[in-house]
């Protein structure tokens, strides 16, 4: 009998999460600077980004609650996601419907003050996100952002800047979604 040969490693398993940092320093306003996919929705909306703004709250110590401001038709829409810890620092569990739609985060590299790099897997499919505490950030940000795209296989013609102007920092109760984005 022959055996099968081992699955191939995740991109996301090669991603070293950003060490000693406390989660409330990942606390507060951020900007979604970029993002690195190959999401065929991205591409072929990629004309129509809207500026997107996260706050983070630690809950409990080890959970993080994370609300995205972003328009949608003309409308600020909140969605409302929570990040499970999971046994590795750095590492967390965004629980869809069902099982196949949990997705694994982890910070990836992280200067509290300036900006995150944030890893997406979602069944074999990776996406890396850079959120900056201001909606510009560095170009030596962009570079490691860059960087890091490239190491899990992607490159720049799937990488997506967000435009810096027109946030919305609130919703109505009526344009408040809990779940995925």
């Amino acid at each position: 009998r022959r055996r099968r040969p081992p699955p191939p490693q995740s991109a996301l398993e090669k991603v070293v999460a950003q060490e000693g940092l406390s989660l409330h320093q990942l606390s507060g306003k951020w900007f979604l600077v970029g993002v690195a996919s190959r999401c065929s929705y991205l591409a072929e909306h990629s004309h129509q980004l809207e500026a997107t703004t996260v706050t983070v709250t630690v809950l409990d110590g080890q959970s993080l609650a994370i609300s995205t401001f972003r328009k949608l038709d003309r409308m600020c829409w909140e969605i409302r996601q929570h990040y499970l810890p999971t046994q590795a620092p750095g590492h967390f569990l965004l629980k869809g419907e069902g099982d196949c739609s949990t997705v694994d985060v982890v910070v990836g590299e992280a200067d509290p003050s300036s900006f995150v790099i944030l890893y997406y897997q979602k069944g074999r499919s990776i996406s890396v996100k850079l959120y900056g505490r201001t909606s510009l950030v560095s170009d030596t940000v962009v570079d490691k952002f860059e960087q890091r795209v490239r190491a899990v296989g992607l490159s720049e013609d799937v990488t997506y800047y967000f435009p810096t102007y027109g946030f919305c920092d609130s919703a109505d109760e009526f344009h408040i979604l809990d779940g995925e984005l």
